[in-house]
């Protein structure tokens, strides 16, 4: 398999995708922008878009001219089309790990992973739902929950004190 770059406009996307993905091209977008373009579009023979339809809207938003692809050569017509759907299918099969998720994100200082479509409050009401089917508590005032917030909760710096009004009225 060889990964090469081609414009724009020798690429054209699957004109039955099934998948609507509008919603997803500025978080693509996003993590292009924070990370490049590290996932190539597989186009076949032809070079119409077999998977990554919206890697390819969001290199057009980004007003790229050219994308990394992988050309699906090797596979017949009904194979491009199994594939097409099994790529975007297999991704629902897959589920958070919430604990696991909190720890990787509390890491990520530098960067706002909210561009990516990660919503805190969201989590957390995932992870308090996760939780609930073994535990009776409710969400306000669980300790477990309680904890898991608080692995979000930014860390207050001298910058974020506050200075009373006074102080700027003697300068």
């Amino acid at each position: 398999m060889q990964i090469i770059n081609k414009t724009l406009t020798e690429l054209t996307p699957y004109r039955n995708n099934p998948r609507k993905n509008d919603a997803a091209v500025d978080k693509v977008a996003a993590s292009i922008v924070e990370f490049g373009f590290k996932v190539p579009v597989v186009i076949d023979k032809n070079g119409i878009i077999v998977a990554g339809h919206t890697r390819y809207k969001a290199a057009q938003s980004l007003g790229m001219s050219e994308i990394p692809c992988i050309v699906a050569d090797d596979l017949t017509e009904e194979q491009i089309k199994a594939f097409r759907l099994a790529d975007n299918k297999v991704g629902e099969f897959a589920e958070w790990d919430f604990d696991l998720l909190a720890d990787e994100l509390q890491d990520i200082t530098d960067i706002d992973y909210s561009e990516f479509g990660f919503d805190i409050s969201k989590i957390a009401d995932s992870w308090f739902e996760e939780h609930e089917r073994n535990d009776t508590s409710h969400q306000e005032g669980n300790e477990e929950y309680n904890e898991f917030l608080d692995k979000f909760e930014i860390p207050k710096t001298t910058d974020d004190c506050y200075t009373p009004d006074l102080v700027y009225d003697a300068v």
